[in-house]
């Protein structure tokens, strides 16, 4: 960025009052940028383009431009015109920091389509899509007034502002940071404000570029050496007796042949390589000072580009597969959108590397979207074993700087490949030919805050759409919606039903945890039947896996007295109990506190935990087989960038004996010692009050299962529960998912739920109770008479009735896929929502309207 901007200061001046001039002619055109703003608001804002940054100014090029008074912001031009906004004036367009624009004009189509679909505004989105590192910080600084002499001034300075004055002599300007250590106080606020006060001091604004390219530094031999080598030798004389920099001086000749290839020199040698097996820093820096090596960076990549073991043999597919894979090159000759419906082991990824490869060869880019982080560990070793560079990996673990590289290897054709989690479809691709989704059923695919609360993989049906590419849809539980839309023959549709090498589907065993109960056979949370499994697999060296969907010690504690329950002091939910840490954590606010002795009710010591989770399950191994090496998979232990890595790559050397873990289990991964899967508390599941629970509960255990039994072994999954009796998990038990489909598209028919419709949430908050309820109330009304009370459900509190301090009330709103216009549906909506939102009686009440609400 030019160093201008960097000094950009007085932000308060107006920026757009600019000098014209005055030797252009009238005649000449002037031209303006409609410029998009990643802030809640609903539409681009013109801004007026230099005449010195005409050519670089063009549709996709990021910029920078002044919002309101103060603010700068980075925005992208979404179309370039000679129309001069009507209703203001158009303040000056900056800067424009990149040679090339950095986004498509498809993905400026997307964006749009995005904001009006889920209803939500175009500066939410943008937001959303573009990587923090593209976006410019600034930071606030203090310089001294120009004017200013202290020596002249009348003012009296405290002993604090003088401190500050008298640094600000010595250096041009000032972080926040650099006086609050200067003064060694955390609140400097009163002093600055007295200063400017005083008009001694300015305070502006300095803008900054957060994408920072990877250098390294290098060393090279000094010219003078290769231009006569009859020198390097007078120079072996000349260290004669420093050992330490000729070991330094072999190590780089040994590295750089200049000898039989001299201009292998201008590249140079990394100064790390330089100075391994403890060579000495301070000789090569007497080195470079006497001239004899000189240093220089060099831009690199942050990822791993080594080609070494790219494997270019020829998958060898069972017959099934291959089957299938013809199957789908048929069904794209015809369709755009296809299922591959594979059961749990089936070889759907080589299916996957396989029309890639072809994709690639064709000169295409390929995205390949999962639904979790944790599955993106295997699978991108896979991958990059037959990809290599061509591979870019894209998730929110890693840094901006790493998210901007992708983005920029993207645009550059460096990554014709990218295997990424949901929001990798807002990349800057410009040729898509195959978008696969992966694990499609997972509701990770799903935005759920902030908006936009957009579905990753219909968003990828669009983009593909933009791009006139293929979808590929893999799942062995695929969702209600995409089955039913396969059957009625909108998508493809593949089944691959046996497991690759013939390998069997697992065996189940229902455990009735009630009887076990009243026998008292139960340890604690487990059944004897599963205890002796788990024993049994560790005797002959083989893994285990416990699924709990459900984190922490314990959902609750209690005063078996009084019996008082400790409740989040924002949220209206009881505090979750973690051991490990010995603290009340709230999920849903992330309020902590930690637990007292005694009941603080009525001072009782009598405490007890309710229910488990996690790390009691955990804990509760440890004590059953403490010869294990047993690790939990979960939220809490996957919190740094390379966690979920760490602990797969532990379970698949075997460096873990039992795998205690939540849904990020589920989610495709491939061990190939498991043999036994424990699944508790699956009733919870099963009785959630949701219209697709029964749905979730079937793709949950089935997946999970998944992981038993997928090498020669047949795995055995066994499964505690109060209601054995319970027809799904009969439909578990024989892995018949299509009859699950056809008992649920029953049920859903009669009551009217997707995929007959589409569901559209409403969510209405405020800090008053009453004030939540009464808006609610209208907001009901009004929709009635919009959409027909037949389409409106509630109003409902929802089972969390009060998060981070403001009331919940929901609206749920049905809209037939085929009877109704669903453009005009949403503005009838919208015009209701806006209704209840600019009444006065109504000030601080928010709506967030969830389209295609799971």
């Amino acid at each position: 960025m030019p160093n201008h901007l960097n000094s950009l200061q007085n932000i308060d001046i107006d920026l757009t009052r600019l000098p014209l001039n005055n030797d252009i002619t009238p005649e000449r055109k002037t031209f303006f940028a409609d410029v998009l703003l990643p802030v809640p608001i609903p539409r681009s804002f013109t801004y007026r383009i230099p005449r010195d940054m005409e050519s670089l100014v063009e549709t996709g090029s990021r910029v920078i431009v002044q919002f309101g008074k103060k603010k700068i912001l980075t925005g992208i031009v979404a179309k370039c015109h000679e129309d001069p906004p009507l209703a203001y004036e158009a303040k000056y367009i900056l800067e424009v920091p990149d040679e090339f624009p950095v986004m498509t004009s498809l993905q400026i189509h997307l964006l749009y389509w995005v904001s009006e679909y889920y209803m939500c505004t175009i500066g939410e989105v943008l937001n959303a899509a573009l990587p923090s590192g593209l976006k410019l910080s600034s930071q606030s600084n203090i310089q001294l007034h120009p004017d200013f002499s202290q020596e002249a001034d009348n003012h009296e300075f405290s002993e604090k502002e003088t401190m500050v004055l008298h640094a600000l002599q010595h250096r041009s300007q000032l972080t926040y940071d650099e006086v609050t250590d200067i003064l060694q106080q955390k609140s400097i606020y009163p002093i600055l404000k007295s200063l400017l006060s005083k008009e001694s001091i300015l305070i502006f604004e300095e803008i900054k570029e957060k994408f920072k390219p990877k250098k390294i530094i290098k060393v090279r031999l000094a010219q003078s050496f290769i231009d006569d080598p009859a020198s390097l030798e007078d120079l072996f004389e000349k260290l004669e007796k420093r050992p330490r920099q000729i070991e330094i001086l072999l190590k780089y000749l040994q590295e750089v042949p200049i000898y039989h290839h001299p201009e292998k020199n201008s590249y140079g040698l990394d100064k790390k390589t330089l100075l391994s097996a403890n060579r000495s820093p301070s000789s090569l820096n007497t080195m470079i000072k006497n001239k004899i090596f000189d240093t220089f960076e060099e831009v690199i990549s942050r990822f791993d580009q080594h080609n070494d073991n790219i494997n270019t043999a020829q998958i060898d597919f069972s017959v099934k597969q291959r089957q299938a894979l013809e199957e789908l090159l048929e069904v794209f000759s015809r369709k755009d959108i296809a299922l591959l419906h594979g059961v749990t082991g089936s070889g759907k990824t080589e299916i996957y590397i396989d029309l890639i490869k072809k994709n690639l060869e064709s000169g295409n880019q390929v995205l390949y979207l999962l639904p979790e982080i944790a599955l993106t560990t295997q699978i991108v070793k896979r991958l990059m074993r037959v990809f290599g560079s061509k591979m870019g990996v894209f998730h929110s673990r890693y840094s901006d700087n790493e998210r901007v590289e992708v983005w920029n290897g993207v645009l550059s054709g460096r990554f014709s490949l990218v295997v990424g989690v949901r929001s990798a479809v807002f990349l800057p691709f410009d040729s898509l030919g195959l978008i696969i989704v992966d694990e499609e059923h997972d509701s990770s695919y799903k935005q759920f805050d902030p908006a936009p609360r957009y579905h990753a993989r219909d968003l990828a049906m669009v983009l593909a759409g933009f791009h006139h590419a293929k979808v590929l849809l893999g799942s062995a539980t695929p969702s209600m919606e995409t089955y039913y839309l396969a059957s009625q023959n909108k998508y493809g549709l593949v089944a691959l039903s046996q497991r690759f090498n013939n390998v069997a589907l697992p065996d189940f065993q229902l455990i009735d945890i009630f009887k076990e109960r009243r026998k008292k056979t139960m340890k604690e949370d487990f059944s004897p039947q599963l205890i002796s499994a788990i024993q049994k697999a560790l005797e002959e060296e083989e893994q285990a896996i416990i699924f709990q969907n459900r984190r922490g010690y314990a959902p609750y504690i209690t005063c078996e007295l009084c019996n008082w329950i400790p409740k989040c002091e924002s949220c209206a939910v009881s505090l979750t109990y973690h051991m490990y840490v010995h603290q009340l954590r709230c999920h849903y606010c992330g309020y902590q506190e930690k637990p007292g002795p005694a009941c603080p009710a009525c001072g009782s010591t009598k405490l007890k935990t309710i229910g488990f989770g996690t790390e009691k399950l955990e804990e509760d191994l440890k004590t059953f087989f403490p010869e294990a090496k047993i690790r939990r998979m979960d939220l809490d232990t996957t919190r740094s960038k390379y966690s979920y890595q760490n602990i797969i790559d532990d379970f698949e050397k075997g460096g873990t004996d039992i795998l205690v873990g939540t849904q990020m289990l589920s989610k495709g991964l491939d061990f190939g010692k498991v043999n036994t899967v424990g699944i508790l508390d699956a009733d919870r599941m099963l009785n959630f009050p949701d219209f697709r629970s029964t749905e979730k509960t079937f793709q949950l255990i089935t997946q999970v299962s998944g992981r038993a039994g997928r090498r020669n072994k047949k795995g055995k999954v066994y499964i505690q529960t109060s209601q054995p009796g319970h027809p799904l998990f009969h439909r578990i038990m024989d892995h018949d998912y299509r009859q699950m489909y056809l008992d649920e598209l029953a049920e859903r028919r009669k009551y009217n739920y997707p995929p007959f419709v589409r569901l559209i949430k409403l969510t209405i908050k405020h800090a008053e109770k009453p004030v939540c309820h009464k808006a609610t109330g209208h907001l009901h009304s009004l929709l009635n008479t919009a959409l027909g009370k037949k389409r409106v459900l509630g109003p409902n509190e929802p089972l969390i009735g009060k998060i981070r301090n403001l009331y919940l009330m929901e609206i749920l709103v049905k809209i037939e896929r085929a009877k109704v216009n669903l453009k005009a549906a949403k503005k009838a909506l919208k015009d209701c929502t806006t209704a209840i939102e600019t009444d006065r009686q109504f000030k601080g009440v928010r709506i967030v309207i969830d389209v295609d609400s799971l």
